[in-house]
């Protein structure tokens, strides 16, 4: 009875209360339209309604998450919902956390501007904060929710961040170490422990990564897994935390194993598609040497591009171990499975603004109805960014079916008309300004034009030229140039006007020649002082230049700006005296490497080698301005360019700087992210070059700094800060080195 009598009850007054509607009406409500307001209703003006229908109606609309309270009123047959919403955010704000990072900010907040207010999601915001700042290594941070509501009625969310103190790690021990060195560890782990001197460059400063403690462990087992040892088992870092001083204590227990050699390496195929000798002839493992999983996945993936390339597009390779524990062998599997050839359906172009579509197609190395192929689709990729017309560039595959995909390239197009400055100064030169201005992309036909002017207290030299790498969309470029320029050294200068026309051809994705001729003409004056009569002239004498230029260059790259990935080399000569004065040969060799360390380090780092040798061989006569010269940007930083050269005495005691006919000088680079928002690197650099005659050891000098290399909105900028090497501070006039501790371009390839 004591169960029946409130059921009953419930009953009894539920369906006590039972009246036919007149009306329904909505008040107060902004987000939910009336008539879909009414379609969420069970019920509908004419029915008989009862307490718990419109109880149930009020929960529907409380689910929709936009309201604060709702209230009904029955006034006969009419019946008024009442709805209180919920304020809008219309600001949200960030304090002491990634100040000057809101795409950071907004992907860990998540809460967008117009969002209704919730106390839920601005709870969720605050542990999400705090989850991201322990991931630096940071604990015991406070976030602080603050609230202001505007005039307008929408509400202002403020989230005040204290952050907490970093984890140093004051000590890291490994048990169970017998076959690797525990030093080879810091290669590939995050979480170090503090150097001395943590601080300083190269130093381990052991703060403690949070996000990285449960991937050091693989870390290190997946390195001994490069020697050889399968069985090798890495626990979790027991960490141990002094929460009065923020330090720490890790240690990894180890368990070894033995080394594993390679027993068999068995190939296979669902069906064949490549001969399996062919196979075997790309992958690094062998049979009786130690196992190395680095090589193992290399290997697969060499597989999967070979096997891609012809046209299996889907191909996927399952490589597997075998192992037999009681002779620690190891038989290595890689399952083959082509799936179907694939072809190309469609390629669809997107984010060229500018660019003409023909300018882009004309650069991949797949279109509709070919055959699919990874390193065309690879190859297309570097292609397009060695134009240097887009900031990012990414090819998709889409997939239609088996047998078919359609190809998707993004492109986010990069600023290539500009005006260009650059300049630099030094203690003989004083200030160089070079401004220009130069389109690499002019109305988006792919077509180069420009005009250059350079002065300083010793030059002056003015420019034109226009280029186009592919004619009629063609594998032939031309181009044609005009100058006319002035060089004043201490007592005389030379003037020099001269045009210049050429071809080339693409002679394959990588491989380029160029052929083409040039004239100038150049003329030496002298102060009013200087008495010709007493004046060795014997090295300024007028002369005309004739001759043709034939070269050839490979460019693998795949940015050119800012390359991470590939070499340059190429090689020029140049023969003078086709009806002219000047008489030589001139060879010049460049060579550049690029290699990208993210996979290897974890940050955007890129490594560079850049090297140049240039050779003059006398045909008959060569001219003081034909001759090489060291010094700035592109030899020797540390240095005024040009400025590096032998001398000789004249017969009237005054030393002058000659040219050499031989010079070589190379660079090696570093460069790291400064701010990559900003799109700001710092480079770290040390240069060495050789110049002389007789030999190219006569002269030697080098340089070392640190630069500046920043996308800015006007173009690629280089500010360079340089200390110069092996100084010559000889005091005989005109033998001393003139130093440059700072230089600065723009528009050139970092």
């Amino acid at each position: 009875m004591k169960i029946f009598l409130p059921l009953f009850l419930v009953f009894f007054t539920t369906n006590l209360f039972s009246q036919t509607l007149d009306s329904i009406k909505f008040e107060g409500m902004v987000h939910i339209s009336e008539p879909v307001a009414l379609r969420m209703l069970s019920f509908d003006k004419g029915d008989d309604v009862n307490m718990k229908m419109v109880d149930d109606a009020i929960k529907k609309y409380f689910k929709q998450g936009y309201f604060n309270d709702i209230w009904v009123e029955l006034d006969g047959g009419d019946l008024t919902f009442f709805f209180k919403e919920k304020a809008i955010i219309s600001q949200i704000e960030v304090e002491g956390w990634k100040d000057n990072d809101e795409e950071i900010q907004d992907a860990v907040i998540q809460i967008k501007k117009g969002s209704l207010y919730d106390e839920k999601i601005l709870q969720d915001a605050k542990k999400r904060i705090i989850e991201a700042i322990s991931q630096e290594g940071k604990l015991d941070s406070v976030v602080e929710i603050k609230t202001e509501y505007l005039e307008n009625g929408s509400i202002k969310v403020i989230f005040s961040v204290n952050e907490g103190e970093e984890i140093i790690i004051n000590r890291l021990e490994y048990s169970g170490v017998k076959g690797l060195d525990p030093s080879e560890f810091d290669s590939v782990i995050a979480n170090k422990e503090h150097d001395f001197m943590g601080w300083f460059w190269g130093q381990n400063d052991g703060k403690m990564s949070v996000a990285d403690l449960a991937y050091d462990n693989l870390r290190i087992r997946d390195l001994y897994m490069q020697y050889g040892y399968l069985d090798a088992k890495i626990h979790e870092a027991f960490v141990r935390v002094n929460f009065n001083h923020y330090t720490a204590d890790m240690s990894y227990q180890i368990k070894e194993g033995e080394v594993y050699t390679i027993e068999k390496i068995t190939l296979a195929q669902s069906k064949e598609v490549v001969d399996e000798a062919l196979l075997r002839s790309i992958i690094s493992l062998k049979e009786g040497e130690v196992f190395n999983i680095k090589s193992f996945r290399e290997d697969a993936e060499k597989i999967k591009t070979l096997v891609a390339d012809k046209s299996y597009a889907f191909v996927q390779v399952v490589p597997d171990l075998k192992k037999n524990k009681d002779n620690q062998t190891v038989e290595v599997v890689f399952k083959i499975a082509p799936g179907d050839r694939v072809r190309i359906r469609n390629v669809v172009i997107s984010g060229n603004t500018r660019t003409l579509d023909r300018i882009i197609r004309r650069e991949l190395y797949l279109g509709p109805g070919d055959m699919y192929s990874l390193t065309d689709l690879k190859d297309s990729r570097n292609s397009l960014g060695r134009l240097g017309y887009f900031e990012g560039t990414t090819i998709e595959e889409k997939r239609v079916d088996n047998q078919t995909m359609d190809l998707v390239v993004k492109l986010k197009e990069t600023p290539t008309g500009n005006v260009q400055l650059g300049g630099g100064y030094g203690s003989f030169g004083g200030l160089l300004i070079s401004i220009g201005i130069n389109d690499r992309n002019i109305w988006g036909s792919g077509i180069n034009m420009g005009v250059k002017a350079e002065k300083s207290q010793t030059t002056e030299s003015y420019s034109f030229n226009v280029s186009n790498n592919r004619l009629n969309d063609s594998d032939f470029s031309g181009n044609f140039s005009v100058y006319t320029s002035s060089f004043d050294y201490n007592d005389y200068s030379v003037a020099s006007d001269g045009i210049s026309i050429g071809t080339g051809h693409r002679f394959s994705r990588y491989i380029t020649g160029y052929l083409g001729y040039g004239f100038s003409s150049n003329a030496y004056s002298f102060d009013d002082t200087i008495d010709l009569n007493v004046t060795d002239t014997f090295y300024f004498e007028d002369y005309t230049k004739s001759g043709i230029t034939i070269s050839a260059k490979w460019d693998n790259t795949d940015d050119f700006y800012l390359p991470r990935h590939g070499f340059d080399l190429s090689q020029s000569f140049e023969k003078t005296g086709l009806g002219a004065q000047a008489n030589y040969l001139k060879s010049r060799t460049s060579f550049g490497k690029y290699i990208g360390l993210e996979e290897y380090i974890g940050f955007d780092a890129i490594f560079r080698y850049k090297a140049r040798l240039n050779v003059l061989i006398n045909n008959g006569y060569i001219p003081l301005a034909e001759k090489f010269y060291m010094g700035g940007i592109g030899s020797v930083r540390g240095y005024q360019a040009y400025s590096l050269s032998p001398v000789i005495k004249d017969d009237n005691g005054v030393i002058r700087r000659v040219g050499g006919e031989k010079t070589f000088s190379n660079s090696v680079e570093m460069s790291i992210p400064l701010i990559p928002k900003a799109k700001m690197r710092m480079v770290f650099f040390f240069d060495w070059g050789f110049i002389g005659d007789d030999s190219i050891t006569e002269t030697s000098r080098g340089g070392y700094g640190a630069g500046l290399e920043w996308f800015s909105p006007v173009g690629p900028i280089q500010l360079m800060f340089s200390s110069a090497l092996n100084v010559d501070e000889g005091n005989i006039p005109g033998q001393k080195d003139k130093i440059s501790s700072f230089d600065f371009t723009m528009g050139q390839r970092f």
